[in-house]
C-alpha cells in the first residue's frame, strides 16, 4: 500500500464547547490525571494471578460485560496523558502497548493478565530499566468499529498496571479488510503524550503496535472530530503520524504471526517496507511480554545472553527469532 509521506504538521485542538462540554469536561478529569506511582510487587501480581484463575475472561474484563469502552479509556475530549519523573521513578520510562482486539486478538490481553505481566516487568526490572511506566491501550477499526481507539495511562503499580489492562474493552470487531487503525496509536503518541524521558533527558520512549493485519493509510477530519473531539484538525496520514511519534518514542510494530495471515507476503511486507527491522514477527503469542521486555532491554543496551537465560528454551527461540537482526542502538 502507498503511504503519503508529509512534513509533520501539528494543529492547535480546541475542544469543541457545544452540548458535549460536560461529558469533555469529565472526560478531560479522568483522562489526564498525572500517573506512574507505586511499585511493581511480583508477590502482589502472583496473588491477581491465583484470583483470575477461577474466573472468566468477561469477569476480568469488565467493560465486555457492558459492551462498551471505559471513560477511563474514551479518547474523546483527551489532551494527553503523562509519563513523569517523581522522587520515587525519578528515571521514568514511557511504555506504550497497544493491543489490536479484533477478532482472535482478543486473547492477547487474556493471556497477558492472568499470565504474563510478572515476565514484562520483572525482566525490565531485573535488567536496569529502573522505572518503566506502561500504558496499555487498544486498537480497532475506525472505519467499522464503534470503539476503534481506547487509550490508557502511564502505570507504575502493580495494581494499577492491571487495572489499566482489564479496563480495555474487547469488541471483537474489525472490518475484514485486512487493515485495522495502528496508525491511531501513532496519532495518540506522537500528539497527546508529554513523556519526561523525552523532554528532560532526550530518551526515547517505547511505542509497540500488536496486531496481524496491515494499518489504514489516513484519517480523515470527519473521524477524528468524531473520535477525538476535535472542533478543527485535517486529514493525517499515516507516514506523519508515524514520524510524530518516532520524534519521541523508538515505534515498533508485532506482527502476531498465528491466524490467517501467517507469513503473509502482503502484511509482511507491507510492515517491514514501512518500519524495516523494527518490525517484529512473533510466531507464539504467548512470548509478547518476553518481547516486549527484551526488546527495550536491548536497546537500552543489555547483553541479550543476560536476558535469555531468564526464559524458557521455548520462549527464548520464540523471542530470539522475532528479534532477529533488531538494533540495539538508536
Amino acid at each position: 500500500m502507498h503511504i503519503k509521506l508529509s512534513s509533520c504538521i501539528f494543529v492547535l485542538f480546541l475542544v469543541s464547547l457545544d452540548s458535549k462540554r460536560t461529558k469533555n469536561t469529565i472526560n478531560h478529569h479522568q483522562n489526564n490525571l498525572i500517573m506512574g506511582y507505586g511499585h511493581w510487587s511480583s508477590a502482589d501480581y502472583s496473588n491477581l494471578r491465583a484470583e483470575y484463575a477461577g474466573r472468566s475472561r468477561d469477569d476480568i474484563f469488565k467493560q465486555n460485560q457492558l459492551g462498551r469502552v471505559s471513560p477511563a479509556m474514551d479518547p474523546h475530549g483527551l489532551t494527553y496523558r503523562e509519563s513523569r519523573d517523581s522522587p520515587e521513578h525519578p528515571n521514568s520510562l514511557a511504555v506504550g502497548v497497544f493491543l489490536d482486539v479484533t477478532g482472535s486478538m482478543g486473547r492477547i490481553p487474556d493471556t497477558l493478565i492472568r499470565h504474563k505481566l510478572g515476565d514484562l516487568m520483572d525482566t525490565l526490572l531485573d535488567h536496569r530499566v529502573e522505572d518503566p511506566q506502561i500504558m496499555f491501550s487498544a486498537i480497532g477499526d475506525h472505519h467499522s468499529d464503534r470503539a476503534p481507539l481506547q487509550v490508557g495511562q502511564f502505570e507504575s503499580s502493580t495494581d494499577s498496571i492491571n487495572a489499566g489492562l482489564s479496563n480495555i474493552y474487547m469488541e471483537g470487531g474489525g472490518g475484514g479488510q485486512n487493515m485495522e487503525s495502528y496508525l491511531l496509536a501513532w496519532l495518540v503518541a506522537g500528539l497527546h503524550t508529554e513523556i519526561d524521558c523525552w523532554n528532560k533527558r532526550r530518551q526515547k520512549g517505547f511505542l509497540f503496535t500488536v496486531g496481524d493485519e496491515k494499518n489504514w493509510d489516513s484519517l480523515d477530519a470527519r473521524l477524528l472530530k468524531e473520535l477525538m473531539g476535535y472542533s478543527e484538525t485535517k486529514t493525517w496520514y499515516a507516514g506523519e503520524l508515524l514520524a510524530a511519534a518516532q520524534a519521541k518514542y523508538h515505534v515498533f510494530h508485532i506482527h502476531i504471526n498465528e491466524t490467517g495471515y501467517r507469513d503473509n507476503p502482503e502484511v509482511i511486507g507491507y510492515w517491514r517496507h514501512l518500519l524495516g527491522e523494527r518490525l517484529l514477527i512473533l510466531d507464539d503469542h504467548q512470548a509478547l511480554a518476553e518481547l516486549i521486555a527484551t526488546t527495550i532491554a536491548l536497546v537500552q543496551g543489555i547483553n541479550p545472553d543476560h536476558i535469555f537465560k531468564r526464559f524458557g528454551s521455548d520462549v527464548a527461540t520464540q523471542v530470539r527469532k522475532a528479534l532477529g537482526s533488531t538494533k540495539t542502538r538508536p
